[in-house]
């Protein structure tokens, strides 16, 4: 666990804080008298030393929505109202993206929509957010605001409620998903008793959760590192419906993947799921669908022992395929080692012929010239990459 003392000064000495950029934010919104604070994210993770590729920075201020505008446009800020009516604005420096939102209370809740009232109190905006964690703010100076104690549960390792858990959940069911994600990420799966109890009561009622928001919180889930244990959590309470077979396979991808990797877990789920249901439910991309079908496919011409098939095929995703084989199909350590030292050994080279080369040899364009090129690519294949042009043109 990292010291207090470390943490603050991991704040402070943080890159994006001491950017001219995010200055400028901070004297545009006048923080140097208290009036302006990034919040959130950035702030936790900057903490425990976690700054990553983060680009985009939140912050929280006094001003209402009209006045950042007003003041962006003086300063020839680019600005954009993207949520004006919940008081957020984007302003825009260079390619550095802000999100300035004006402290405010939720006063009424469905769930999923929240009617805000703005206002200059500090500590009840931390208290409408979400977790402890997410309620840490700094000032222009590298100053840390935790009105709530989140600090400790930062450096504890521990994902919090703020207040009454089902209060928190009331107001936005996908804070349901959003516990169990930042649990995996940031506190080793370790879930807090009280807040998976509250999930458990909420679990029966998320209607009313649009698919894109939950295939927003899932796809990031399904990046982490380990997941299998909070995913198991998620089905035995109702909020997920994995069957015991696809965990048992997510459990075993963790062990054998050393950099796990989403479109694998996602095939794996692609084992319980028709590709349309699943793409529907969590509002995926054609492109993240096609990727888990390609690891798919990838996966059982290992199990098949047809190894230079998916090196020549699946090269670009190779690396993930052998573990994820061995998850599949339950592989022990011993056969992944070997499939995986086989992979390395195969250098692939450039199929030698094509379509115009079989028109030059006599062969009509058409579904036979196809026919013909696939045989022949077939047969080079299990040649181990040796037949030549001049071999290949030979068995027309």
């Amino acid at each position: 666990m990292i010291a207090k003392e470390q943490a603050l000064k991991n704040l402070k000495d943080t890159a994006w804080l001491q950017d001219e950029a995010t200055q400028e934010i901070f004297h545009l919104l006048d923080s140097e008298q208290g009036r302006t604070k990034a919040v959130g994210g950035i702030v936790r993770d900057s903490l425990i030393g976690r700054n990553g590729a983060k680009t985009d920075i939140d912050f929280a201020t006094e001003f209402l929505p009209q006045e950042v505008i007003e003041r962006a446009k003086k300063a020839n800020i680019a600005y954009y109202p993207t949520g004006i009516e919940h008081g957020t604005i984007t302003l825009r420096i260079g390619k550095k993206i802000f999100e300035i939102t004006t402290l405010r209370q939720d006063i009424e809740t469905d769930g999923r929509h929240a009617k805000v009232q703005f206002g200059s109190d500090w500590i009840k905006d931390a208290n409408r957010r979400d977790f402890t964690i997410n309620a840490l703010y700094v000032d222009y100076n590298g100053e840390l605001f935790d009105p709530l104690s989140g600090l400790k549960d930062c450096l504890a390792g521990k994902v919090k409620f703020i207040g009454n858990a089902d209060d928190r959940l009331k107001e936005d069911r996908l804070r349901v998903f959003r516990f169990f994600r930042f649990s995996a990420s940031h506190a080793m799966q370790k879930l807090d008793e009280v807040g998976l109890k509250a999930c458990e009561r909420a679990a029966n009622d998320l209607g009313n959760i649009s698919a894109e928001r939950i295939g927003v919180e899932m796809v990031r889930m399904l990046s982490l590192k380990y997941i299998a244990k909070s995913l198991t959590l998620m089905s035995e309470i109702g909020v997920l419906s994995l069957n015991t077979r696809v965990l048992e396979q997510l459990f075993l991808y963790e062990d054998f993947a050393d950099n796990p990797a989403f479109e694998a877990r996602l095939a794996i789920i692609l084992g319980q799921y028709e590709k349309a249901k699943l793409q529907k439910l969590w509002r995926l991309s054609n492109a993240q669908i096609k990727e888990a079908v390609n690891l798919l496919n990838g996966a059982k011409l290992l199990h098949e022992n047809k190894i230079n098939e998916a090196a020549y095929h699946y090269k670009d995703i190779i690396v993930d395929i052998a573990p994820l084989a061995g998850a599949i199909y339950h592989w022990e350590h011993k056969k992944l080692l070997e499939t995986v030292r086989r992979l390395s050994a195969i250098k692939v080279p450039p199929f030698p012929i094509g379509g115009k080369d079989l028109i030059g040899a006599g062969i009509k364009s058409g579904a036979k010239l196809g026919e013909i090129l696939a045989r022949l690519e077939s047969e080079w294949i299990k040649s181990d990459f040796k037949l030549s042009k001049s071999n290949l043109l030979s068995k027309i």
